[in-house]
């Protein structure tokens, strides 16, 4: 199910924008490969968007991100002065949280951004976007010159940001969709987004609250084994994130066994037509369950194990992935098609994809070493 891609902005404090009707909920947890995957691998900060508001003065105090998402994000600066251009990250901020990402003066010509989801939601969900190029380390980081990456970094795009001073003399940045949900809307959609990743149905994911919200975040609670009074306390969202990323009864769960990133499709057959997309990430020692609703008559999937670099692993000079007979139409970078026929014509590739057995009503592939 396609659905609508938010940009992320960066927001003034204390900017708000009720909003009712907001987008539809889709399939926002598809992975975007580097090289065969593409290179866009973080989160989007669009530069028509972002504008440097504040003063040209040096000094800034301590600088705070809040984040006003649907999604857990990571997020990085970078620091660019005269002499060098320093990175540091990765800052993990929730829904509806402030995280502190630079304390006490600050002397900075610039200062800049880049942030990701978390691997739950497959790989980041929004095209990415920026002016400086910068670089970055898979964990987490301090690099003091920042514009050559050495071996263990990878380049990456960083949008300049404008923090706002508030009364307290502190800079603060908030990240947030086209939606622009407030603090509370912003923790309701992400947890509809997990509960819909996790195959409950909390649809539409826009913040609002309801009966049919409600009723899926009881039933997930319920069978993960998880009290009501987790939903206020400050490790919700890590609880609901290790509970997603479990094996799971019912639906399609993939678990990586591997030390290696590993990206995946899936399709599924509904008796009219059969509908491949990709590509979700999936961290080594995590588990994801790929947006599947309804109940298909059929469902296939494949997977391949990738570098740093995104590019294929190869044992023996054979691609290390989990596939099958069955002949669908994928691409390098996020896809999703109904079209299974004369793949190369449209600019898709041919894969070979597994038929999964669901008869039991559930089913977990496991990606192990051969």
């Amino acid at each position: 199910m396609a659905g609508l891609v938010p940009a992320i902005h960066v927001l003034f404090s204390g900017h708000r924008k009720d909003v009712d009707a907001r987008h539809k909920a889709g399939h926002d947890g598809l992975g975007v490969r580097l090289r065969r995957y593409g290179r866009r691998t973080v989160l989007a900060l669009p530069a028509a968007v972002i504008s440097f508001l504040v003063s040209s003065a040096p000094a800034f105090a301590d600088l705070k991100l809040c984040n006003r998402m649907s999604y857990v994000v990571e997020a990085a600066i970078g620091i660019d002065d005269k002499a060098a251009t320093a990175t540091r990250g990765w800052f993990r901020i929730d829904p509806a949280a402030c995280r502190v990402v630079a304390q006490g003066t600050l002397s900075a010509d610039r200062i800049l951004l880049n942030a990701r989801a978390l691997g739950v939601y497959g790989a980041s969900p929004i095209p990415q976007n920026g002016g400086d190029t910068l670089c970055v380390a898979s964990d987490d980081f301090v690099i003091a010159a920042a514009r050559q990456c050495r071996t263990g970094q990878t380049p990456a795009p960083f949008a300049q940001i404008t923090p706002t001073r508030t009364d307290d003399g502190n800079l603060v940045a908030y990240l947030a969709e086209d939606s622009e949900y407030d603090d509370e809307q912003a923790k309701l959609a992400g947890i509809q987004r997990l509960l819909v990743i996790a195959g409950y149905d909390a649809a539409p994911i826009d913040g609002v609250d309801g009966p049919k919200t409600q009723a899926a975040l009881a039933a997930f609670l319920k069978n993960r084994g998880l009290t009501a009074d987790i939903v206020q306390a400050p490790n919700f969202f890590t609880a609901m994130i290790d509970a997603v990323q479990a094996p799971s009864s019912t639906g399609l769960t993939w678990c990586n066994d591997t030390r290696h990133k590993i990206m995946a499709a899936v399709a599924t057959d509904d008796g009219k037509a059969v509908v491949s997309r990709g590509w979700y990430r999936i961290d080594p020692g995590k588990c994801l369950h790929p947006d599947v609703i309804g109940a298909p008559k059929q469902i296939f999937s494949f997977a391949e194990a990738v570098d740093g670099e995104n590019r294929t692993i190869k044992l023996k000079d054979k691609p290390l992935n989990w596939g099958g007979p069955t002949p669908l139409c994928t691409r390098e970078s996020k896809f999703e098609t109904t079209e299974q026929g004369d793949c190369g014509s449209r600019g898709f590739a041919t894969t070979g994809f597994t038929a999964v057995d669901m008869s039991g009503g559930g089913k977990t592939l496991r990606f192990a070493m051969p």
